[in-house]
């Protein structure tokens, strides 16, 4: 008797999410970030920076693990290569380690609104990564985006109050904050493609949170000393901006260029202005203003993409 065998059907590729759902993820994050460049500024009183990173991270890492915990219950998650490991940790120690603490210093210097701004400038030095590291062209266009965009800073640091020294060092912060993004985006976006979203947040948390500990002592001691509100403000940066936000962050990433993500965290600085001023009435000097929107344009300016170029035709007549 002879047996047939039919041809194996392949595998359907996997359904791509409704459109609607990359544009929902980055939406959250970007009203939770605002958020807490506000909630930062609110606790500088009680918190001191790097105190404040290793609380975040410590309820960020619980958070994120017991959705991981659960994600394991439906399917095995993948296990990280050693490579991977590798941008995760880095990510982990700068995005998490460094971003919050330069972060959070900054915002003792400089009002939630300026420091929004500040990191807006993100988006020009991933370009400048991807032409170092991605052998893109580093056109006349991308400097002239970096030109502006540096103009603004510049402006922004010269806004400030009399204390010109003070405002100096937090923008710098801010900068700083903005660089470590930066790159740890850069190192991200292959990983979203292999390893789950919210796996990666919870490794890099973690991460940066064993990377925060030398401040465990200063944690437990202001704890003790702050109000109980904002013990729970704290509890909010760690599970809403921190692991919420980040994970939707990585969602999104998955599904939309590096680019075009970066261009959407241009309205952070509207949405933190807005909520600086109904929770905090605090808003950013004039001229901060000023060097915040041509550090915009600047950016915008670099990330344009260039028309192509069209060949006249003539038509027979």
């Amino acid at each position: 008797m002879t047996q047939t065998h039919e041809p194996a059907t392949p595998a359907a590729p996997a359904a791509a999410p409704p459109a609607w759902l990359p544009l929902a993820a980055v939406s959250t994050t970007l009203v939770l970030w605002a958020s807490a460049f506000v909630a930062i500024r609110h606790l500088g009183g009680d918190f001191s920076a790097g105190p404040l990173s290793l609380g975040r991270l410590l309820v960020g890492a619980v958070a994120l693990g017991v959705v991981t915990v659960l994600m394991r219950r439906g399917a095995p998650l993948p296990r990280p290569t050693g490579r991977q490991w590798v941008s995760i940790a880095t990510i982990g120690i700068l995005w998490f380690g460094v971003y919050n603490v330069a972060l959070n210093e900054g915002e003792q210097r400089v009002d939630a609104g300026t420091a929004a701004m500040l990191i807006q400038v993100s988006p020009v030095l991933i370009a400048v990564l991807a032409a170092v590291f991605l052998d893109e062209r580093f056109t006349p266009q991308l400097a002239l985006g970096l030109t502006l965009a540096f103009g603004g800073v510049a402006l922004i640091g010269l806004s400030g109050s009399p204390d010109g020294d003070r405002d100096l060092v937090g923008v710098g912060l801010c900068l700083l904050a903005a660089v470590v993004y930066a790159v740890s985006l850069v190192l991200q976006k292959p990983l979203v493609a292999r390893l789950p979203a919210v796996m990666i947040t919870w490794l890099a948390c973690t991460i940066g949170a064993v990377a925060c500990l030398p401040y465990a002592g200063g944690l437990v001691d202001e704890v003790g000393d702050a109000p109980t509100s904002s013990v729970a403000w704290l509890v909010y940066l760690g599970v809403f901006p921190t692991a919420i936000a980040f994970s939707t962050y990585a969602y999104a990433l998955k599904h939309m260029s590096a680019s075009s993500l970066g261009v959407t965290t241009y309205v952070v600085p509207v949405i933190t202005i807005v909520l600086s001023l109904v929770f905090l009435d605090e808003v950013p000097p004039g001229l901060a203003y000023v060097g915040g929107a041509l550090a915009l344009v600047g950016v915008a300016v670099a990330r344009r993409r260039a028309r192509p170029r069209t060949v006249a035709t003539t038509l027979p007549r």
